[in-house]
Order: structure tokens, then sequence, then C-alpha cells
């Protein structure tokens, strides 16, 4: 069995800032002549942005000399196990999980821990167990960033009427979204500044169920409110077709996150306002890079850590971008995120 991750606490004179140095014994697979392997297990690949997760890893991988299997469980927890004993049975140096459920893959952690295996919690975080390493943007920043995208735009004597979309229960990156929209909106919604008229989570980010949501809202409010609160692109997509059913498309601010293509567009056209663009290639050479650290038995320094209900679990946070019709170009196509004749049609 190979050996476990080690966790030190360390504190960094020169920089004064406390960190974590994560190292353990070479994998198995990686001794002279022979390639790491890492095992990337994804909730869904259903989404464009999580085919971009996948090719950016694996490319990135590539590069550093490693081998990347991937497996996806079409947002299925049975599956996603499964899909991990399948990854530890390939003895996997590194596993990496974008989790379905949280706290259903805290059994996956153990599994491979018991196999000697170190676990990366790749974007959304692995609760209820002992993951060695958590990478990811600042989740609880994004959701601040989308509530003051739309708290700036407050008018005197008037509350911004809102309606909010959560993502999936199931995800904790949903519930960190809330906390960070929850957080910016207080203060504004205590002195009557900001009304919330309606709310509800949307089952697996599904479109059908947040156009659902905000059907629901317009059935019971009319058509009088000034933004939807979307936590993703997804979402938003699903709620400005119930818009645009009613003639309001364009007309109501709607948020998003994740710079998808048809966000892009929908920005360029103007019925979306706005999304976070969460630098994919940066998250995933990232988690490529630190996973090829650990197959090879060197250390790896994380400066954050996040509570996932049993433990502080070393964090890498990467940070996102507020994207508009402004900055579009300058953002997500300059860097080469989505081609311009795409997002423009020219």
């Amino acid at each position: 069995m190979r050996g476990r991750i080690a966790l030190v606490v360390v504190s960094c004179a020169l920089s004064l800032a406390a960190g974590w140095v994560l190292s353990r014994g070479p994998g198995q697979s990686s001794g002279p002549g022979r390639k790491p392997l890492i095992g990337f297990s994804l909730d869904t690949l259903q989404e464009e942005r999580w085919q971009k997760d996948r090719d950016f890893l694996v490319a990135r991988a590539k590069e550093l000399g490693a081998e990347v299997l991937v497996q996806s469980a079409n947002s299925d927890d049975t599956r996603q196990i499964a899909d991990i004993q399948g990854l530890i049975s390939n003895n996997v140096d590194v596993l990496i999980i974008a989790p379905h459920n949280g706290a259903a893959m805290a059994k996956a952690v153990d599994m491979a821990h018991e196999a000697g295996i170190p676990v990366i919690s790749y974007d959304r975080l692995i609760t209820g167990g002992e993951p060695d390493l958590y990478i990811s943007f600042d989740a609880v920043k994004v959701g601040a960033e989308q509530a003051r995208f739309l708290v700036a735009r407050l008018k005197p004597g008037r509350p911004l009427r809102i309606v909010r979309v959560f993502g999936a229960k199931t995800d904790n990156n949903a519930h960190l979204f809330k906390r960070g929209q929850d957080e910016t909106l207080k203060p504004y919604i205590e002195k009557g500044a900001v009304k919330i008229l309606h709310e509800d989570w949307a089952e697996n980010w599904k479109p059908e169920k947040a156009k659902k949501i905000v059907n629901a809202a317009i059935t019971r409010f009319g058509r009088d409110f000034d933004a939807v609160l979307a936590s993703n692109d997804g979402t938003a997509g699903g709620a400005i077709q119930a818009l645009m059913e009613e003639g309001l498309a364009g007309k109501v601010v709607v948020t998003g996150q994740d710079a998808e293509l048809s966000a892009c567009q929908r920005i360029a056209r103007g019925v979306q306002a706005m999304t976070i663009y969460k630098p994919l290639s940066a998250l995933a050479g990232r988690a490529a890079e630190v996973a090829v650290l650990m197959a090879r038995g060197r250390p790896i320094v994380a400066r954050a850590a996040v509570d996932n209900g049993k433990t502080q679990v070393a964090s890498i946070l990467l940070d996102v971008v507020t994207v508009t019709k402004d900055n579009l170009e300058a953002a997500v196509i300059k860097d080469g995120f989505q081609k311009r004749e795409e997002v423009f049609g020219r």
C-alpha cells in the first residue's frame, strides 16, 4: 500500500502567510520510465464548462508527462462511486474528484485512502470526509460579485426587486454562492433597498428547473421585477427563456457564472447582463500540476483552508473576473476561452 499524504501546518516569515505543506512518497506508477497516472472523476460532461475542464486538465497533464483516466457519472452518485472504484482498481497515483454530491463522495475519499491514494477535491468541495486538497475558485466571492453587480443598479425611491435561482442543493458550491449573495444583500434587504420576491433551488443545475422557478415568480408576482440572480449560466439560460416568453428578455437584469459560449452570446445580444469568468485553464492546469507533484512525491504548499464540516481542508483558491458586454472581448476572448466569431457571430 502506498504512503498517505502528510499534512503539516507551516508559516512563512517572509510573507507572514500561514499555509499547508502536503507531501507523500511517490506513487507506484511513477518510478523510472513510468508515467504518473491520474484518475479524474467528473459529475457530468453534459455542460460545456466541464468538457473544458477535462480537456485543459488532460492536456496539461500530458505536457507534464502524465496520463489521465477520465470518468463521467452523468449526475448519478452511485455511478460516480462505481467510477471511482474502477479508477482505484486501475492503480491511479492520485484521484481528482469533481463531485455530484459532495457529501456522498466522502465514501470515495475513504476508499481511495484505504488504497493509499490521495484525493484532490476539484471545483466542488467534498464534505464530511478528509480530502487531501481542495482546488477551486473562491465560491463565496463569486456569489458576492453576482450580488454586488445587482446592488450597483439600485435607484433612489424604489427597492430592487429580485428573483433568486440557486443551484443544486447537493452541490456545496451552490450553498457557498448563496452565502456570498446573502452576505452582500443582507444590509440592503434590512434597510428596504432590496426585496426578494421569490427564490428556489434548481435541481442538478438544470435550465428547465430554473425556467420553472422564474415562471412561478411571474405567475405569483407578475412582470414587475428588476433582476434574476441566477447562480450560473445554465440557470441563467432557463431564466431568460421564461423572460422571453413574457417579452422581458433584456429588460430584466440576469446574472450568471462560467462564461459559457451561450452566455457570452446572450451578453453580446444584451439579454444577459453578466457572467463570472473562472479561468478554467488555470484551474485545470493547476490541478494537473499539483496531481503530478503528488504522484512524484513532491511537496505542495496551500495557502488557504476551507472547513468541510469535518476538517479544515488545505486549499488552493483562484481569483475570478466579472464579465459584462464592456469587457467581454478583453476577458474571455483575449484570454482564448471563447472565440470572437462564435460570440459575436462575425
